[in-house]
Formats: structure tokens, C-alpha cells, sequence
């Protein structure tokens, strides 16, 4: 079965986006993997599966490389509204809202949440920070913004493993869920981020971990709103007011489409 695809890809964290709305697909998680495989398949960090929606302009659904499906990806959404132009879009993570500005989209996500049941994790704990610690990382703030992260502020950047550290926080049984991991240095007034991915693993950009990160941010009093966020992939503009959704804003390129025997 030949189906049209598209490649796109927010500062980097790639995307492979299948188009679902007229023509029903079932989606496997072994299908994921092979879709997402950049030797056997298309290649890419997350496989998008769009579909109708009754709330929304379209249903969104997110793969992992490794087919675990989870529930919000911001460079995703950025993607899919210059794709297809919706101004609204549903996901399991919870209703999106966004419009382009020139050769930028900017997204509204959900109102982020801080309980622990939230995160969620296992067990009852304070989540700001939580009293957990893993080797030279420690109390870092718990966040979901449509999807689950963990975020620590680092003096340097650059003296933290995240990929060796990255697998054993995501896989911690207190996050049943598992988690993404953040960790960011504040530099003049920004913020310097890198994210280890649940089902991922270490991406370029990560815009859900973007926000996380600046809320924990401006919660603890380190930056202001609007705060940019620097990546190995590139910037995103964040804003936040306490008990206020969160935007971001930044690039969403398309670099090709094609067909893909399924």
C-alpha cells in the first residue's frame, strides 16, 4: 500500500507526517519503528499521523522512533499548522491552538500542570523541586505541559552526560510513564537547553521540553517572559504568565514529500 508522506522538521527534531483524514490508517508500533528507522525507513525522531477531529481542525497522534505513542510535541504542532494550515488541533495531551507569522508558528499549549498525579509520577512527592537526585543531576522541577518533563538547571552545560544519564531518569519506576529529561544553564537572560526524549533519546530542539523548561525558569525567578530558548537545532521564543497557558514561537521547515510502501 503506497501512502504520501511528508518530511518536516522543527530546528531539527524530525518528522515524518502521514495524512489520515480521508483514508483511514492503522498505525502499529512496529510500523512506527520501521516508518522512523533511518537506515530501513523514512528516518525520522517522531511519526505524526494526522486524523478528523470533532473539536478540532484534526486530530494529531505522535509516534516515538522506538512506536511508543505519547500525547504532545510542540515542534510537531508548529509543523502541522504550516502544513495544513489548521488553526486548532486536538491531541491526547489536550487542545492546541496556533496560526503562522511569517516564516514562524506560534503555538498555544495547554496550561502546564504541577501536581505529582499530574506528572505523573508514582507515588506522592513535592515537585518543586522534587527531593530526587541522579549522580551530578538533583532536584529538579516536574512539569507537564501536554506531556511529562523533568527539568535541572546546570552551572555548565556542557559538563553534563545527558545521554548516559538520560536512559536510567526516563526509565525511573517513579515516572510510570516515563519522562523527558532537561537539562538547561541560564545564560544573559536565556536559556541554554538540551532534552533527552522519552522513546527518542537526545533530539536537536524539543519544543514541549522548550516550555518546560522556561516555565521552571521563570517560576524559580531566573528569567522573565518572554525568555528565548537556545538548542543545538536552534531558538524558540517562549512566554508564560502563572496561570496562563504557555506559547511558543519559532521555525517549522518542510524539506520534502514522497511515497512510502507500507
Amino acid at each position: 500500500m503506497l501512502r504520501q508522506f511528508h518530511k518536516m522538521h522543527g530546528l531539527g527534531n524530525d518528522f515524518v507526517i502521514l495524512d489520515a483524514r480521508a483514508e483511514p490508517l492503522e498505525i502499529t508500533e512496529g510500523l512506527a519503528r520501521h516508518i522512523a528507522d533511518r537506515r530501513d525507513g523514512v528516518g525520522c525522531d517522531q511519526l505524526i499521523l494526522l486524523e478528523p477531529s470533532t473539536l478540532a481542525d484534526l486530530r494529531m497522534r505522535i509516534f516515538n522512533a522506538d512506536g511508543s505513542e505519547v500525547q504532545s510535541c510542540g515542534n510537531a504542532t508548529r509543523c502541522v499548522i504550516s502544513l495544513t494550515g489548521a488553526a486548532t488541533i486536538e491531541t491526547a495531551g489536550g487542545l492546541l491552538e496556533g496560526a503562522t507569522h511569517g516564516d514562524e508558528v506560534e503555538v498555544t499549549l495547554i496550561e502546564p500542570r504541577f501536581d505529582w498525579d499530574a506528572i505523573p509520577l508514582a507515588y506522592p512527592m513535592p515537585t518543586n523541586p522534587m527531593p530526587m537526585g541522579w549522580e551530578n543531576l538533583d532536584r529538579p522541577q516536574a512539569i507537564n505541559v501536554g506531556n511529562p518533563h523533568l527539568v535541572f538547571f546546570v552551572e555548565d552545560l556542557d559538563d553534563i552526560d545527558i545521554e548516559g544519564l538520560g536512559p536510567g531518569i526516563e526509565t525511573d519506576p517513579v515516572f510510570p510513564e516515563r519522562i523527558n529529561v532537561n537539562v538547561a544553564s541560564i545564560e544573559g537572560g536565556a536559556i541554554r537547553l538540551r532534552t533527552f526524549e522519552r522513546g527518542a533519546g537526545l533530539t536537536r530542539a524539543c519544543g514541549t521540553g522548550a516550555c518546560a523548561t522556561a516555565i521552571a525558569a521563570i517560576r524559580a525567578r531566573l528569567v522573565t517572559s518572554p525568555v528565548t530558548v537556545h538548542m543545538a537545532g536552534g531558538s524558540l521564543a517562549i512566554s508564560w504568565v502563572p496561570g496562563q497557558p504557555v506559547r511558543m514561537r519559532g521555525a517549522a521547515t518542510h524539506v520534502f514529500k514522497g511515497m512510502i510502501d507500507l
